[in-house]
């Protein structure tokens, strides 16, 4: 039976999974505290929390025979509660910048399917919520300016006309 402190520990990993999109379990050994303040504060401005606790109280709260194989070594549960993606994003960046950490698993909460670390880093490779949003507003966009485009091309090319016609006469002039 888990102590009091633990059994709380257990209750807010199970709140945070409630709130979250996505949880991603990467092992953050080699890092050191700056580094680690520096990857808390970008997962967190991404929305997304990183928690670390007992590899035996995640498990007991993941209640998931899936992630027994990753639950070893110095690890931190990384939850992504604006969107699936944001938070796992940062934690790539900061894998990439300063080659370390190791993203070991992930679980698509409202799916409830479990990822394994190609799945993750995939995952991480699509486009945000963000970039997702530009492309969208770029595609509604388009028609408009192709309509102006067409609409002001007989102007335009009818300018064009008449300047050549003057520098013709011009150049007859002279």
């Amino acid at each position: 039976m888990p102590s009091n402190k633990n059994q709380q520990q257990i209750e807010i990993i199970k709140e945070k999974l409630e709130k979250a999109k996505a949880l991603f379990i990467i092992d953050y050994a080699g890092t050191n505290a700056s580094e680690q303040v520096e990857l808390r504060s970008a997962i967190s401005e991404a929305g997304g929390e990183m928690f670390v606790t007992k590899n035996t109280l995640v498990e007991i709260a993941l209640d998931k025979k899936e992630f027994k194989d990753s639950l070893t070594g110095m690890n931190a549960l990384v939850f992504s509660n604006e969107d699936v993606i944001s938070a796992l994003k940062k934690v790539y960046e900061f894998h990439d910048e300063h080659e370390k950490l190791e993203i070991k698993q992930g679980l698509l909460i409202a799916d409830d399917q479990v990822l394994n670390q190609a799945e993750v880093e995939k995952l991480s490779k699509m486009p945000g919520k963000e970039e997702l949003l530009v492309k969208l507003l770029r595609q509604l966009q388009a028609p408009a300016h192709g309509l102006v485009n067409v609409l002001n091309a007989g102007q335009r090319d009818l300018v064009y006309v008449l300047k050549a016609i003057a520098d013709k006469q011009q150049e007859a002039a002279a």
